[in-house]
């Protein structure tokens, strides 16, 4: 068995890509069709699959780690490391996503886009809820889309093209939703490449290890839900909805790609020194 699952290293991407994801569906969807047929809450459904998920997908990164690529310790090989190192980078990087956030509705308020008002809610937990939430995305997402995904990418191609296609399969799987709600939520694509850019760039910078993505993600993510949840700002409507952000979202209005893109072109500069 272990011998017939090392030959898939030899295999191209897409197809490696495409038996890990066969196998995590066989693991998971026996599971996860009781919980679909059975319970009637849609957010305890969603809240119990995806974790289903994504203890399914960790568990078979170890398989696939240790059979395929004859890499026991394969999470460490992603940029998981527990290490100090990692985990002041990971700091680091919450700021720098908390500032970034904070910076463009400061800005915005400035310019007389956006008024800033009293919380609505209790404020500590929100913080607090925010900051769960932001280094929670930003695990799943970065061990996903920088950890395993990138480096079965870089295993075959050149690492511009590992960066091109790992930044668009990012931004392209967060549209697997109805089509209602993919044309509503399309303005906000260009902004998503450019966090993908910026993550693949981040890591690069810091030699392969995920703690500054996953606390730059986790920033943003976090700030954004503290803002948003917390109901601190009301839009003035003296500019129009593409220039702050459509549906209210920053993501979707040219200010947010104009801050991405400013993230992105640091984090390049970054990379740039060590990667080249």
């Amino acid at each position: 068995m272990k011998n017939k699952l090392s030959i898939l290293a030899q295999r191209p991407a897409p197809i490696r890509l495409g038996y890990f994801i066969f196998i995590l569906l066989l693991l998971w969807l026996p599971l996860a069709a009781p919980i679909y047929l059975l319970v009637r809450d849609a957010n305890l459904v969603s809240i119990l699959t995806m974790v289903l998920l994504y203890g399914f997908f960790i568990f078979l990164l170890r398989l696939w780690g240790k059979n395929v690529y004859q890499q026991p310790q394969v999470l460490w090989h992603y940029g998981l490391e527990l290490t100090k190192r990692n985990g002041i980078e990971l700091l680091c990087g919450l700021a720098m996503g908390l500032m970034n956030i904070l910076i463009l509705f400061v800005i915005e308020g400035v310019l007389g886009w956006l008024v800033w008002k009293q919380p609505t809610v209790l404020f500590p937990k929100v913080i607090l809820e925010g900051f769960f939430v932001g280094l929670g995305v930003g695990f799943a997402e970065e061990l996903l889309f920088r950890g395993w995904l990138l480096d079965e990418l870089q295993r075959d191609y050149n690492p511009r093209m590992a960066l091109w296609i790992n930044a668009v399969t990012f931004a392209v799987l967060h549209f697997i939703k109805p089509i209602e709600a993919i044309i509503h939520t399309l303005p906000q694509f260009p902004a998503l490449v450019l966090l993908g850019l910026t993550q693949v760039w981040a890591k690069r910078w810091r030699r392969g290890r995920l703690g500054l993505p996953i606390g730059l993600h986790g920033g943003l993510v976090g700030g954004y839900y503290i803002i948003n949840v917390g109901g601190l700002i009301q839009y003035s409507g003296q500019v129009p909805d593409w220039l702050t952000g459509v549906n209210q979202n920053p993501l979707q209005g040219l200010m947010g790609v104009l801050f991405m893109s400013v993230l992105a072109l640091l984090m390049r500069s970054k990379s740039a020194k060590i990667y080249h």
